[in-house]
């Protein structure tokens, strides 16, 4: 690669962890507060007199954490590079960098161009300004001129969708509004970089394919280079030619997409069929609820990393509640090797679905009735949820994978039918076949002699 775009050598993040001790520490009053806080600065005096620092001793501990480490990669001009991989594993990070959000704790990121930056909701928005005057704000701080901005306006004005909102102030946004608008004048300003993070997730399925159908022509029609980030391996697969692969703030594989996202999935190697939390990371936002395992399993309970087709397979996840006023939804996400999402499954038979649910350790299991996948290697992402309004209490991604076999013993439901069924599903379904006399039919719509003899034909 001679001269390429983006550049990034042994790129790191280092952030420094501070520990307090919390030894005891429980709910405490108002009063609690002060009392301790008068008395932890009597102790710091009196520790400083004593020549001991002003914090004592033994009272904190500092721990490196490394977010990313000797990280590098290139990526020419007008190329789509995808960057996939767990929660945590830098995904993020790498894009805040190379949009000079936070500066590098060690190596080097050389950028050709302009760029244009869409991370999360809003960004680069401000609030008290209507989506008009944020339009024009976002042009400037990509250094387009007025005339420019004032040549793209119309277009991401019918692109966003918001004409009828556009003198509103933007903090009285939806989301979905938000990442509309945000999209549409980072892809129409025309950067020579657009940086892209998985805020497509918000928008509607409409949307989304509208902002991946503009994604392509302004990689391949206009030339323009693309960093993707995004859970939807189908959207990395169409929308890329190489993908990143990130694994604990390390390049895990960098490389042709089909091939990356086959391995982030399993592929020949599989991924756990089983997967634990540890209790001190357990996922969970805002202390709803915590993940604490997964495991694949049959029927009889048995749990392993393969499955006959012919067999119902069981996926079940154990979480803990840890509020009573939060409602509940249990989910589960399914993808086969390619990447592609085959469907989602929510537990809208719990007597509760959707409401708030007293505080336990609630253990939930989605069966995948037999006959329904074809052989291959699948994945599974669980989830807490809320439907109304829709808010993800914990999401683990590609939480654990499992491989359907059909063993071809004399017993397959398929006939003679030779090697593997094509199509993303291979359903059983249950058939009727009869003839079709001279006569009508009973229960049947009645047929003609002429219309007996054309189907004869």
């Amino acid at each position: 690669m001679a001269d390429p775009v983006i550049r990034v050598e042994n790129l790191g993040k280092r952030y420094r962890l501070i520990h307090q001790a919390q030894v005891g520490m429980r709910y405490q009053a108002l009063r609690d507060v002060l009392a301790n806080r008068a008395k932890g600065a009597a102790r710091r005096v009196w520790s400083a007199v004593r020549g001991q620092g002003i914090w004592g001793r033994g009272r904190r501990s500092v721990e490196d954490f490394w977010a990313l480490r000797e990280v590098s990669f290139d990526v020419e001009r007008g190329e789509v590079l995808g960057i996939i991989g767990r929660n945590g594993a830098g995904k993020s990070t790498v894009l805040k960098l190379l949009s000079r959000i936070t500066q590098p704790s060690e190596g080097r990121v050389t950028l050709r161009g302009r760029v244009g930056s869409l991370l999360e909701v809003g960004t680069g928005f401000h609030p008290e300004l209507t989506g008009r005057e944020n339009i024009f704000l976002n042009g400037a701080l990509l250094g387009m001129s007025r005339a420019e901005i004032r040549g793209k306006f119309d277009e991401i004005v019918a692109f966003a969708e918001v004409a009828q909102f556009l003198d509103t102030p933007v903090k009285r946004y939806s989301s979905g509004m938000y990442v509309r608008l945000a999209f549409a004048v980072a892809a129409h300003l025309e950067p020579e970089i657009l940086i892209v993070d998985e805020v497509l997730a918000v928008g509607d399925m409409e949307f989304q394919k509208k902002c991946l159908g503009k994604m392509e022509s302004v990689a391949r029609g206009e030339g323009r280079t693309i960093l993707f980030v995004s859970h939807n391996m189908e959207a990395v697969a169409r929308l890329c030619s190489r993908a990143l692969l990130l694994k604990a703030g390390r390049v895990g594989m960098l490389g042709e997409t089909k091939a990356v996202v086959a391995t982030y999935l399993g592929g020949e190697q599989g991924t756990s069929f089983r997967f634990r939390a540890p209790s001190r990371r357990a996922p969970g936002v805002h202390e709803v609820a915590r993940l604490h395992e997964i495991v694949v399993h049959a029927a009889d309970g048995h749990a392993g990393p393969s499955y006959s087709v012919q067999e119902d397979v069981g996926v079940t996840m154990t979480y803990e509640v840890l509020r009573e006023d939060v409602p509940l939804v249990d989910n589960f996400n399914v993808f086969n090797e390619q990447g592609v999402f085959l469907f989602v499954a929510h537990n809208v038979t719990h007597p509760n679905y959707n409401r708030p649910r007293p505080k336990a350790v609630y253990r939930s299991t989605a069966w995948i009735p037999k006959n329904l996948l074809p052989e291959g290697v699948f994945t599974v992402s669980a989830a807490l949820v809320s439907v109304t309004p829709f808010q993800i209490h914990f999401h683990e991604e590609q939480a654990v994978s499992f491989r359907l076999v059909d063993p071809q013993d004399g017993t397959t439901a398929r006939g003679r039918h030779v090697g593997q069924f094509p199509g993303l599903v291979r359903p059983l379904l249950r058939w009727h076949t009869e003839s079709v006399p001279d006569a009508p039919t009973a229960g049947l719509p009645a047929s003609s002699p002429s219309e007996i003899a054309a189907l004869r034909r």
